[in-house]
C-alpha cells in the first residue's frame, strides 16, 4: 500500500508539472503583456514623481488632450489598444542579463593602483592641467581597458603627458617594468608606443605553440626555418602538421646565399635551452641542397646520428679533426673564390661545384679554444675568418651556437661577422639588448621551455622565437613521435666504396635505415671503421 501510494503521489506530480508547463505555454503572452503593462506602469509613475508639482497640470491637460482625439477618431480606441498591447509586449519581453557598464570592485581597485604606481613618472609639478595627479581620475588616462577570466588586465591603453621622455631607452624600460610587475607576472607583454598620439598599449602575448615536431617545410633552396612566432610580426605563413592536424603558422625565415645580407648566424643560450635543437633542425635542411662540416665541442655525441649519411661531410669531435676540417674549409672557400673570379673574368658562370652550398655547424667551438691553449696548439677560430669574411660570395654558411656566458670568448671574426643573432632560454633584458643589438618589445620571462627564445635578422625588427622539436634520436627521453620525425628527415646513408661495409647498429641501438646489401663476393675480414678524412686541394 506505501509503494502504491507513493507511485500515486509522484504521478500527480508529474502530473501537477506537466500541466503547469502546458498552461504556462498557452498564457505566455498574457504573461508577458501583463508583465509589459507593469512595467509602463512603474515608468509613468516614476514619470509622474519627476515632473516638478508646477508643470504636472500642463501634463494633465496634455494626456487628456491625447484620450479626447483618440477618442474622437474613428477607430480610434481600437489602434489605441492595439499600440499598448503592442508596447506592452515589448517591454514584458524576457531580456538577458546586462553585461556591467564599467569594471567591477576588484578591476577598479587595480586600475587605482596601477594609475598611482604610474604617478611620480607621468607627474610634474610645473603642469598646470596634470593627467595625473593625486586626486586625479584614472578612467581619463586609461581610455581602454581589458581584463582576463583571472581577473588580470589583458589590454590597456595607456595616456601619458607630451612632456614624457618616450624617446629614452631607459625611462621606456622603466615604464615597461613597472606595468609588467603590477599587471602579474609570468606572462610576456608587447608594448607599443605611440610617440605622435602619446599612447602606451599594452597586450599579453599567447604562448607559442611547443608541439611543432621537425618536418619537411614549404620552403626555397636557401630559405632556413629558425622556428616559428607570433602572427602580429610577419606576414607570411607556413602549413604544418601537428599530429593529425594541419595548420598555419608564422616561421621566421633566415635567407642565405648571395644574396643574404644576414650569411652567417650565432646562436647564444645557456645549457638546455635548445642550441644543439636549433643545429640539427638546420643542418636537416641544409641537407635538402647543400653539404655540412659539424664540429661538436660538447663531446656529448649529439649528432652522432648524421654520422656516415648523405651530404655529411664530417663530424668531428676531435681537437685535430677540428683543426683538420677547418683548414680544409679555409681552402675550399679560397678554391671557390678563385674559381668564380676566374669563371667572371672568362665571362663564363660560375663552375657547377661551386654552386653547391657549403654549411659549417659549430657547437661550442670555445670548449676547443681552451683545449687548444691547455695542449699549447692553434686555436681553431681563427681558421673561420676565411669562410666568414668571404662565405657568402662562394656560397659557405657558418653557424655557430655556444654558451650565453662564453660570449666574450668567441673570436672577434664570429662577433663581427654574424649579423643573424637568436637568443635562446632565460635572459636578462640586458644580455638581449648586447646580443641582439636592439631591446625586444615584450618582457621576459624567468622559466620558458627549451627552444624558446628571441630571433633578430640584421637591422630588423626582434622576433619571439620556438624552434620546432628536433631532438637526439638516441635520447631515451625523446618521444617516440618526436624521434620518428628526426629519423624520417635523415638522408641515406653515404653508399660505401668496394669492399667496405656501413657501420651497422650495434645490439640496443635502434635502426635507423635499412642495412645496405653486401658484395656477393668473400667477405673481407671486418676492419675499424675508416675515419672519413677531407682532402685539401692544391692551393693556386
Amino acid at each position: 500500500m506505501l509503494s502504491n501510494g507513493s507511485a500515486q503521489l509522484v504521478r500527480s506530480r508529474e502530473l501537477a508539472r506537466t500541466a503547469a508547463d502546458s498552461a504556462t505555454d498557452v498564457l505566455h503572452p498574457l504573461i508577458t503583456i501583463t508583465r509589459g503593462l507593469r512595467r509602463l506602469a512603474a515608468a509613468g509613475r516614476r514619470r509622474w514623481a519627476e515632473t516638478p508639482k508646477e508643470r504636472r497640470g500642463a501634463l494633465l491637460f496634455l494626456v487628456a488632450s491625447v484620450f479626447l482625439v483618440v477618442a474622437l477618431v474613428p477607430y480610434g480606441p481600437l489602434l489605441a489598444a492595439i499600440t499598448l498591447m503592442a508596447a506592452a509586449a515589448w517591454q514584458g519581453r524576457e531580456r538577458a542579463a546586462a553585461a556591467p557598464d564599467g569594471p567591477d570592485e576588484s578591476q577598479t581597485e587595480r586600475l587605482k593602483s596601477l594609475y598611482e604606481a604610474l604617478l611620480p613618472y607621468f607627474s610634474s609639478a610645473e603642469d598646470p592641467e596634470p593627467l595625473y595627479a593625486h586626486v586625479g581620475a584614472w578612467d581619463k588616462a586609461f581610455p581602454t581597458y581589458a581584463f582576463d577570466a583571472g581577473g588580470r588586465i589583458s589590454h590597456l591603453v595607456v595616456r601619458y603627458p607630451a612632456y614624457f621622455a618616450d624617446g629614452e631607452a631607459d625611462a621606456r624600460a622603466r615604464i615597461e617594468h613597472l606595468l609588467a610587475a603590477k599587471s602579474g607576472r609570468g606572462r610576456e607583454y608587447h608594448f607599443m608606443w605611440d610617440e605622435e598620439g602619446n599612447q602606451l598599449t599594452v597586450s599579453v602575448l599567447m604562448p607559442l605553440a611547443v608541439d611543432i615536431a621537425a618536418q619537411r617545410f614549404v620552403t626555397a633552396p636557401g630559405e632556413i626555418v629558425l622556428g616559428f612566432t607570433d602572427h602580429t610580426r610577419v606576414q607570411r605563413t607556413l602549413p604544418l602538421t601537428c599530429g593529425e592536424q594541419r595548420r598555419d603558422v608564422p616561421p621566421v625565415i633566415w635567407r642565405t646565399g648571395l644574396r643574404s645580407t644576414e650569411p652567417h648566424l650565432l646562436a647564444l643560450g645557456r645549457p638546455g635551452s635548445g642550441t644543439s635543437t636549433l643545429l640539427r633542425s638546420i643542418a636537416l635542411q641544409a641537407l635538402q641542397h647543400g653539404d655540412v662540416v659539424i664540429v661538436d665541442g660538447g663531446g656529448t655525441g649529439e649528432y652522432a646520428c648524421l654520422t656516415g649519411r648523405d651530404g655529411v661531410l664530417a663530424v668531428e669531435c676531435g681537437l685535430a679533426g677540428v683543426l683538420a676540417s677547418l683548414e680544409w674549409a679555409a681552402h675550399e672557400t679560397e678554391r671557390r673564390l678563385i674559381a668564380i673570379n676566374r669563371a667572371h673574368q672568362a665571362g663564363h658562370p660560375p663552375p657547377d661545384d661551386t654552386k653547391r652550398p657549403l654549411w659549417i655547424l659549430l657547437d661550442r667551438p670555445t670548449a676547443f679554444t681552451h683545449l687548444a691553449a691547455a695542449d699549447d696548439r692553434k686555436d681553431p677560430q681563427p681558421l673561420l675568418q676565411v669562410p666568414l669574411r668571404h662565405g657568402r660570395l662562394a656560397n659557405v654558411t657558418v653557424v655557430v651556437a655556444d654558451q650565453l656566458d662564453s660570449l666574450e670568448t668567441l673570436g672577434e671574426p664570429v662577433r663581427h661577422h654574424t649579423r643573424a643573432r637568436v637568443v635562446l632560454g632565460p635572459a636578462a633584458a640586458g644580455q638581449l639588448e648586447s646580443v641582439l643589438g636592439a631591446p625586444p618589445h615584450t618582457t621576459p620571462v624567468d622559466e620558458v621551455p627549451p627552444g624558446r627564445g628571441y630571433a633578430r635578422l640584421g637591422t630588423g625588427p626582434v622576433h619571439r622565437l620556438q624552434v620546432p622539436a628536433t631532438p637526439h634520436p638516441y635520447d631515451d627521453a625523446t618521444t617516440d613521435t618526436h624521434r620518428q620525425a628526426v629519423l624520417d628527415l635523415l638522408p641515406p646513408r653515404t653508399t660505401p666504396a668496394d669492399g667496405e661495409k656501413v657501420p651497422q647498429p650495434t645490439d640496443g641501438e635502434p635502426e635507423l635505415a635499412e642495412p645496405v646489401p653486401e658484395p656477393a663476393s668473400e667477405p673481407e675480414p671486418a676492419e675499424p671503421e675508416p675515419v672519413p678524412v677531407l682532402t685539401k686541394p692544391t692551393k693556386t
